[in-house]
Formats: structure tokens, sequence, C-alpha cells
């Protein structure tokens, strides 16, 4: 029989993970339920150490008692851009994901093809130079009032956790959903809090791990009910470019 330490531990990450006893075996690889194991019934398999290692980055050695650290690598996790597109002259330029788009930019983050398929533009303006940006389109109205459904906003790319500030708001890839939130992180926490504007929506916490990117919202872009498409979009920026170096034409002229 597992010592009751390692039993309860591992009925604990299941529940801090929200799962049921079903759920948490399908996961894992286990037949029927996680019951078994939780009673004591039914070792603990290096199978199911493994998935939990793989999975939530649990540590084996915390899991046993033989550790305090519960998870392994989540102060390290990168969170940086995984990949980067850039134009015909090898300028790094700033790919649009609407909210179509957004269902599947988890799953295919690491697939430079699917970027392709995307609508890319660069902007000629000093604050956009130096660093990785993303436009993301928002979904839903948890950030208002400061931000409406439909907006778009271009968010620089943070290179890891710790460099969040709690004035600031971001762009948060996870596994499975894109979310535009602030972030909070606790002193001595493990968690990470994802709080939103709109008080409608209570904050919720989850761990480091599950994190994939995270982009710093650094401006938005407001259009009419007819331009909230990519291509709308794509067309008022580029009547803003040429208005822009019109003037700067002008300018220059006189």
């Amino acid at each position: 029989m597992e010592n009751e330490l390692t039993l309860k531990r591992f009925t604990d990450v299941r529940r801090e993970l929200g799962y049921t006893q079903a759920e948490f075996a399908r996961l894992l690889g286990i037949s029927s339920t996680t019951a078994d194991i939780e009673r004591g019934r039914t070792k603990l398999s290096g199978k199911v150490v493994a998935e939990l290692l793989k999975q939530f980055k649990i540590n084996p050695l915390w899991l046993f008692g033989q550790s305090e650290q519960q998870h392994l690598e989540t102060s390290k996790a990168s969170v940086i851009p995984k990949v980067v597109t850039v134009d015909s002259s090898d300028r790094e330029n700033i790919v649009l994901v609407n909210a179509k788009a957004a269902a599947g930019y988890p799953q295919n983050i690491q697939d430079v093809s699917w970027y392709r398929e995307l609508p890319a533009f660069d902007l000629p303006i000093p604050e956009f130079r130096n660093a990785s940006y993303r436009g993301f389109q928002v979904e839903g109205d948890s950030m208002l009032p400061n931000l409406k459904p439909g907006e778009w906003v271009l968010s620089k790319a943070v290179d890891s956790i710790d460099n969040v500030s709690a004035n600031k708001m971001y762009v948060v890839v996870l596994e499975d959903a894109v979310l535009v939130k602030k972030v909070i992180c606790k002193p001595k926490s493990n968690n990470v809090t994802l709080i939103s504007l709109n008080e409608s929506y209570p904050p919720y916490e989850i761990k480091p791990f599950q994190i994939q990117e995270i982009w710093e919202v650094s401006s938005k872009i407001t259009f009419g009910v007819d331009a909230t498409t990519e291509t709308g979009l794509l067309r008022q920026l580029q009547a803003s470019m040429e208005e822009l170096k019109t003037q700067i034409h002008k300018q220059q002229a006189s």
C-alpha cells in the first residue's frame, strides 16, 4: 500500500486540476477510475507517475514525499513565441489571429505552415521595432469596458512569466484556449491567477506550465462593424499607412 502522503498528494493533484476520478483515469491511461489508487487498493504504477510528469510536470519526488517542489520546470517554462514569421525582406512581421483562427491556435502553435495561412503586415512605427508582435481579435466581453468584442489588440511577446505586470493586460495562450486577461503571479504560490476586467467573470487559477505563450497588450485597433474581419482590418491598415506616407512626403516637400 502507498503511504498516506502519496495518496493525498495524488488526490490533491486531481482535485486541483478539476478532474473527476473517471476523467483523470482516462488522461493517465488507467481503466475505469482512479478511486482504487486514491483508496490505496491499487499501487501507483510507474506508468502513471510518468504520465503525471509528462502531462502536468508533477515532480515524482514530491509525489512520494521526498521533495517539497511539486512541479518541475515551472519557473523555467518557456512562454516565448514558438514561431515567428518574416516578410520577403526578412523583416519580422505581425501575424493577425482572428477569433476563428484563435480556436486552432493552441494546437497549431508550432506549425509553420499554419501561420502562412494567416494575414500578416508590417508597421513602420518605432514602437513596433525590436520585439515580436502579434495581433489577436478580442472575443467575448470579459475585458469590458477596456476591450470590446471584435476589437483587435497588438501584443508584444513576453519571454518569461516572471516579467508580467499586474497593471497590464495579456493575451494568454493555454493548451486549449486563447484568452485576454490580467495576469497575477503571487509570491510563493504555485499558481497564476487570471483576472477579467468585467467583474461578472470571477478570477481563476492555473498552473504556469499550462501557459504556452504570453503576449503583452500594447495597443488596440477599433473598427466599425463592417471591418471586423481580417480582410477589412488589413484594408484599413493599408489605407492608414498610405495616408501616413502621403503626410510625410508633404512635410518633406514643404
